[in-house]
């Protein structure tokens, strides 16, 4: 029995219904490509469906739209499928339970898939109504985006003709985005030599420090702890004899570090000096990063003279060099849009391996050219230090387009929906399949946008019915205008 099927718009609710009864998380995605493939045959319309799953489908014009420049609509097919603990749903073989309360879609016990099942019943809607008007339609649905944007990054497509394109990827109804980070995880390795020395092993742990996003958190100003480390590294290095034990922190590439730890071997005679010198460099952190870091906290142990393994003074000279002098946090604000970050870069991961030390560095810019000259700068003073770069991961940004059609139009059939209300357009310092679409079609003029959900990728997750409705009618509004 039909969960949505009183909702309105009736197709778009009915699309999104069956979509929620077809198992597709990400790497699971072979039943809902084939269903897409089976709604273009049952209505006659070109299609392509490749090997990795993706599909396109193709639709005519409506009369006297028959000439006009096409529109790529576009959406991915998998969803970030996770459930309560106590929730037996086998998600890889079974659909979703689907609920209402009040305004809004949610799944029991498990996520909705709002994102980004949405786009493609809105997509699929459109592709289904013979009454509207609209020109040519190039609908893309790619695979796997919630684990890298994996789809976007295979598939063809050098055949399409459109140039106007709407994502609907977006979670905050109201909210036009138009430009996106394009970015790379740079590991830069610098290799240590090592000996035996005879004394004492100071441990300093730095844990606390904010975190975040280092994309949308890069902004806000919030001590890395690697940096933090680097810090009080570089003021035992000027003022006592010190060599490197191990140095590591951070978990993720992505997200700011929030702890660090160290541990130095110094002369026994300057231990009592070197200890005071961490806790008075870490004070003065503390008192400079007291509002973005109010919980940072430092724990120093020591341990006896005895004879230990450490990095030689070059080697440690090198790391610790490197720690103090790689770039981090934002470069550079982007000029066209307010309070945008358009470059930045952070060292997320800092690891001692066998043979070398680690640092593995998010870079993010919405301009290729920034973007590759902070590799440069990587690489640089890695090699000059004796080490390499690898670099892995990399995904093309979105530059705002500054005579953008499409936004345009979406912007007055916004104002002449919500009775002369702006919508909000901003740049994203993250990455979106929109950047990977940019990079394949010259010249892209793009929006992405969407109605409100809340919580997506959790158990919470909700999908406004109303803000479905009124996004639908942009949707219906935009197309008929670009003629």
């Amino acid at each position: 029995m039909s969960v949505l099927g009183e909702l309105q718009p009736n197709k778009v609710f009915k699309y999104f219904e069956e979509i929620c009864s077809i198992p597709h998380g990400s790497r699971n995605l072979q039943q809902i490509s084939d269903y897409l493939v089976d709604f273009a045959k049952a209505h006659e319309l070109k299609y392509r469906q490749d090997e990795d799953l993706n599909v396109i489908i193709w639709k005519d014009g409506s009369k006297g739209y028959e000439a006009s420049e096409p529109v790529i609509l576009q959406g991915h097919m998998d969803m970030v499928a996770v459930k309560e603990a106590d929730c037996d749903k086998d998600m890889e073989k079974e659909g979703l339970d689907l609920e209402i309360n009040g305004d809004y879609i949610s799944a029991k016990g498990t996520s909705l898939g709002g994102d980004d099942g949405i786009a493609v019943a809105y997509t699929l809607a459109v592709l289904d109504d013979e009454e509207m008007a609209h020109p040519p339609i190039e609908a893309i649905f790619t695979v796997n985006e919630e684990i890298g944007m994996l789809g976007a990054a295979t598939i063809d497509v050098s055949d399409l003709k459109g140039r106007l394109f709407m994502n609907m990827d977006s979670e905050d109804e109201g909210v036009f985005t138009v430009s996106c980070a394009g970015g790379a995880s740079v590991i830069c390795k610098i290799p240590y030599e090592t000996e035996t020395v005879n004394a004492s092993v100071i441990e300093i742990k730095m844990t606390g420090f904010a975190g975040g996003h280092s994309g949308v958190e890069i902004i806000k100003g919030r001590l890395n702890a690697n940096c933090a480390m680097a810090r009080v590294l570089l003021s035992l290095f000027n003022e006592v004899e010190m060599q490197l034990v191990s140095v590591n922190g951070g978990e993720k590439d992505n997200a700011i570090a929030k702890f660090s730890e160290a541990s130095v071997a110094v002369l026994p005679e300057e231990l009592e000096a070197a200890k005071q010198i961490v806790e008075d460099t870490f004070a003065q952190i503390k008192e400079e990063y007291k509002v973005t870091d109010p919980d940072a906290k430092l724990t120093v142990n020591v341990k006896e003279a005895a004879n230990i393994e450490t990095f030689t003074e070059d080697t440690t000279f090198a790391v610790v060099t490197a720690m103090v002098h790689m770039p981090n946090g934002v470069q550079r604000m982007n000029p066209e849009i307010e309070g945008l970050v358009q470059t930045s870069l952070n060292m997320g991961i800092l690891t001692t391996e066998e043979s070398e030390v680690q640092m593995t560095f998010a870079v993010r810019s919405s301009s290729e050219t920034e973007k590759q000259y902070l590799i440069d700068q990587l690489t640089s003073l890695t090699e000059t230090l004796g080490g390499n770069v690898e670099i892995a991961g990399p995904y093309p940004g979105w530059e705002y387009k500054a005579d953008s059609r499409l936004r345009e139009v979406m912007v007055e059939a916004y104002k002449h929906l919500y009775n002369g209300e702006e919508p909000v357009v901003e740049g994203i310092h993250a990455g979106l399949e929109c950047g990977i679409f940019a990079s394949k079609l010259p010249g892209l003029d793009a929006v992405s946008f969407g109605p409100q959900m809340e919580h997506i990728h959790t158990t919470n997750e909700v999908l406004s019915i109303s803000s479905t409705e009124r996004t639908w009618e942009l949707v219906v509004k935009t197309l008929a205008a670009l003629k």
